[in-house]
Parts: C-alpha cells; structure tokens; sequence
C-alpha cells in the first residue's frame, strides 16, 4: 500500500505582513478608542469626540505608513549591505568562504567529512543564498519588504480605527464610553485570537493578551481625559 504522504504546515512565510497588519490593526482600535474615551471623559460634546477619533484615525494611519516603511528599509538595506559583502568575500575568498560554511553545518552536529561535503554541494547551486540562510540568517519568506509593510499597516490602522469611531456615532452621548470600550476590547479580543491562529499560535492566550494591555490603555486615558477635563 502507498504511504500517506507527511504534510506539515509552517507559519514563517506570514511574518512579514501578519506582524505588520496586527500592530496597524490594534494600534488603530486601541488609539482611536482611547481619544474617544478619553475625549468623552473629559465632558466634552459628540463633534469634539468625533473629531478628535477622525484626526487621529488619518494621522495615525499616515504615520504608521512611515514608521514602518523607514523601520523595514533600515533592515533591507542593513539586508543589502550584508549581501553584498558577502558577495564580494565569496568571489575574494571562495576556499575561506566554503569553510565558514562547513563550520557552521558542524556546530549544528554533523562530522568534518560530511559538513564539507554538504557545504561544497550547496555552493555548486547558489552559493549566495546558501550563505545569506545558514550564515546571515536571511531567507525569501522573512525578508524586509517596506512597501507591503507599510501599506499593511496604514490599511489595518485605518481598518481598526474606523471601529471605535462608527460606535461612537451611534453610540447614545449618555454612554459613549461604556460602549466604545466594550465594543473596542471585543474586536481586540478577537483580532488577538485571528492573528495568533494565523500565526499558529494559542488563541486564548493570543485574546487575553491584547485584551488586557488594550483595557489598560483605556482606563488610563479615560483617567487623564477626566482629570485634565474637570480642571479645564
């Protein structure tokens, strides 16, 4: 009978975008709610609370975009330089270069004859990219991708800030803040059981997790929102 083919399932190749997407997304719920709350706290009208979540829905997108696109192109080109330098040692030194390698395949355990082996097989392919994954640590599926990081970060961030900001129209002036806080936290919470399943991670832990952090926020600025607005 044929063997039942080993299939197994990795989550690497989704780090670059998930990470990106789930700090737009939850930095946009979380940020967006807190201006809300902490607007609303302070007694002030719906118009300053609405206006107060759409500066910080736009401002906050755009300044995502550009935080992550400047923090991944610092890697990329930190990428590049590496890449390039190891170009060049490989066409100066390819005998020193071939026992960098096979030094490396023997510190993960194999013997002296079978890791110059397996270091002079892999460079008869690309020599390059054998050396960027066992020596840089640089592979396709984690590379930097700037443009995909910050165009997943400001459409997550706006995705998520235009929650807590559609709750608070709707929302009775009376109760604004019980109800974009609740709401807020519950989308958190499952955006943080999402993106740990995508990541192939605990769910559970993955909701508690930003729920709690995301609840802190709140209160705080909820705090600041009524202390400085009672004494304005």
């Amino acid at each position: 009978m044929p063997r039942a083919r080993h299939v197994e399932q990795h989550y690497t190749h989704r780090i670059g975008w998930l990470r990106a997407a789930v700090l737009g997304a939850n930095d946009g719920i979380v940020s967006t709610a807190a201006l809300v709350v902490g607007v609303a706290a302070a007694h002030s009208g719906r118009s300053a609370v609405l206006l107060a979540g759409l500066a910080g829905l736009v401002a906050g997108a755009m300044s995502m975009a550009a935080g992550e696109y400047v923090s991944v192109s610092s890697q990329a080109d930190t990428e590049k330089a590496d890449l390039a330098r190891e170009r060049k040692e490989l066409a100066e030194s390819p005998d020193a270069e071939l026992q960098e390698l096979k030094q490396i395949y023997v510190d993960r355990g194999l013997d002296a004859d079978l890791a110059l082996r397996v270091a002079r097989q892999l460079s008869a392919g690309d020599i390059l990219a054998a050396h960027a994954r066992d020596e840089l640590g640089i592979t396709d599926a984690q590379a930097a991708n700037p443009i995909q990081a910050a165009a997943a970060s400001a459409a997550t961030f706006s995705v998520g800030a235009a929650l807590p900001l559609i709750v608070a129209v709707f929302a009775p002036a009376s109760a604004v803040i019980e109800i974009v806080a609740v709401a807020s936290l519950a989308c958190l919470a499952l955006l943080g059981a999402l993106a740990a399943g995508a990541g192939g991670a605990s769910r559970t832990r993955g909701a508690l997790r930003v729920t709690f952090w995301s609840a802190l926020a709140l209160a705080v600025t909820a705090l600041v929102g009524r202390l400085f607005g009672g004494a304005a």
